[in-house]
């Protein structure tokens, strides 16, 4: 991974390979819909990560559709673009480390939702350049179209579900808006919160508007990279927690760990929304 002055003066990606970079997030997209799609109502495999390290924990439930999912997506960006990064959740095989392209992928986030079958789910797939967000391709179980369907984008481009612009709009007589919290701390104002249980979808929410913000507390690099591509192209703000406090997201950076400096190991929290940064950090940044 680039240092921080490196990634800064980087000239952007060519639009051309950003283009073909987003048309195959979304086939990636397309495939790993129809896998979850397909398994939908079967009986599924489950194990839990958790117990497999030999810790007594029913948290991160991994399905089988979770690791063929993954397996399909490696194997069609290796025919693609063999020397890209590749991060994912279920597998540590790096085909690409430092490249300057980085594959962010969460074959099904809400994995606990998917194998109850509660209909709220999503695969995402985020592309890093220089560890900034510029494609993200999210398939999502519902939408604000209320069907199935692929948010995506490119920075510098907008937001489309299915290939068609997005364009939120919100009614000026709803004084109540959502917002991506467990619970409302009275301080905050008129607002509602709904938590999802996937990162991937809350951030695709704000992307489209039916979530005003969002935060997402101890997110893995695959469970919002393509979310704060989608967000940063609707025009919204992503902030994550410094120090020193809430600061304009820019990049991912990698973090250390028992002497190791890994992409991987990213974990910071994440504000997102459609309002300037005081109004954002106001809202949610508690």
């Amino acid at each position: 991974m680039p240092n921080l002055h490196e990634a800064d003066t980087a000239p952007p990606p060519d639009r051309a390979v950003l283009d073909e970079i987003e048309q195959l997030a979304v086939e990636l997209a397309q495939l790993a819909a129809a896998e979850i799609q397909g398994a939908l109502g079967t009986l599924l495999t489950v194990r839990y990560k958790g117990l497999d390290e030999g810790l007594e924990t029913l948290r991160d439930p991994v399905s089988e559709i979770d690791q063929r999912v993954e397996r399909i997506m490696r194997m069609r960006l290796n025919e693609r673009f063999p020397d890209h990064d590749f991060i994912g959740e279920e597998y540590d095989d790096r085909p690409g480390r430092d490249h300057d392209f980085v594959w962010a992928v969460d074959p099904i986030d809400g994995t606990t939702n998917f194998v109850n079958g509660f209909p709220l789910f999503a695969a995402a797939i985020g592309v890093l350049h220089r560890g900034k967000p510029v494609v993200g391709a999210t398939w999502c179980s519902t939408s604000h179209a209320l069907r199935p369907g692929i948010y995506h984008a490119q920075t510098g481009g907008t937001l489309r579900f299915d290939q068609e612009v997005v364009e939120p709009t919100v009614n000026p007589t709803v004084r109540r808006r959502l917002v991506g919290l467990p619970q409302i701390p009275s301080q905050i104002g008129p607002r509602d919160s709904r938590k999802t249980g996937s990162a991937a979808i809350e951030l695709a929410f704000v992307a489209a508007g039916m979530l005003e913000a969002c935060r997402i507390d101890t997110p893995n690099i695959w469970d919002v990279a393509s979310g704060v591509a989608l967000v940063e192209a609707a025009g919204g703000l992503v902030a994550t927690r410094m120090e020193s406090g809430w600061q304009s997201f820019d990049r991912f950076v990698a973090s250390e760990q028992e002497g190791r400096s890994d992409l991987r190991l990213w974990k910071q929290p994440i504000l997102a929304g459609r309002l300037d940064r005081e109004a954002l950090i106001a809202a949610v940044g508690i």
